[in-house]
């Protein structure tokens, strides 16, 4: 786009591309690309677009043995980009509503996000922090959270709109996005900031979903908080180098050389 569109306003695009998407497809393939051995819960549409989403998936080597196929159409996001590589976007969750939780989880991490039902990403919140297993939620979309849920959440990972939206309330470790000006961990009652990466930005999208990801890494990795959180800056810096949300997907060795 030439500028994002006020309300009211019709601006004609300079561009446009279809690529596979969706927050917990694109911190699957974040997770991939940095060696992970990843299991994707999730469900897409009978259609083409659910049938396209899978093959991209697998083909990043994501298992998609735990999504479901269901009788509604696959998720749709709209994004808007303007030339600095700023964003905007509009989601119809579609087939993400249908979304249910596994009932048994053996993994290093946990990574949810709410593209999908607040019912499943409690239930599988609750599996598992009862298995013992790491939980990290990406709470976007924002969405007014339940206690019950933040409780089972060791990382909550917000942008600053969402940590806004929450009241700035949450038990355990909190990590605070703010784009280009890094990002602030709040734990035991202190707050760190933690500077950006500079890089020459071309889009935005998938940054959060690629932070989100490389934070869990480190987290599913045993990795001290800093050194994940550091970890994850330079994962999220490489990712808006390139046009789409998985075109600048890093792989491990890109970030650690960084």
């Amino acid at each position: 786009m030439p500028a994002l569109p006020a309300p009211g306003e019709t601006l004609l695009v300079q561009g446009t591309r279809r690529e596979a998407g969706g927050k917990g497809g694109n911190q699957a393939v974040a997770l991939a690309r940095l060696g992970s051995t990843v299991s994707f819960v999730s469900a897409v549409g009978a259609d083409g677009d659910g049938t396209w989403s899978l093959e991209q998936l697998r083909a990043e080597g994501v298992d998609v043995s735990g999504v479901a196929v269901v009788d509604a159409p696959t998720g749709l996001a709209v994004v808007l980009v303007d030339p600095r590589g700023e964003n905007s976007i509009v989601v119809s969750a579609g087939a993400n509503a249908h979304v249910t939780s596994p009932e048994r989880l053996d993994a290093d991490v946990l990574l949810l996000s709410l593209e999908v039902p607040l019912d499943a990403v409690a239930a599988a919140a609750r599996t598992a922090r009862r298995g013992g297993v790491p939980v990290v939620l990406n709470a976007a979309p924002a969405h007014d959270l339940p206690a019950e849920l933040l409780a089972d959440v060791d990382v909550l990972v917000v942008n600053e709109t969402e940590w806004d939206a929450l009241g700035r309330r949450a038990p355990g470790t909190v990590v605070v996005t703010r784009g280009g000006e890094g990002c602030l961990v709040v734990a035991g009652g202190e707050e760190r900031s933690f500077p950006a990466v500079p890089v020459e930005v071309v889009d935005t999208t998938g940054a959060g979903d690629c932070f989100a990801a490389a934070l869990a890494w480190g987290i599913g990795s045993r990795a001290p908080l800093e050194e994940a959180v550091r970890f994850a800056s330079r994962a999220a810096a490489l990712s808006v180098t390139a046009h789409g949300a998985r075109g600048g997907l890093p792989r491990y060795a890109e970030v650690a050389g960084t």
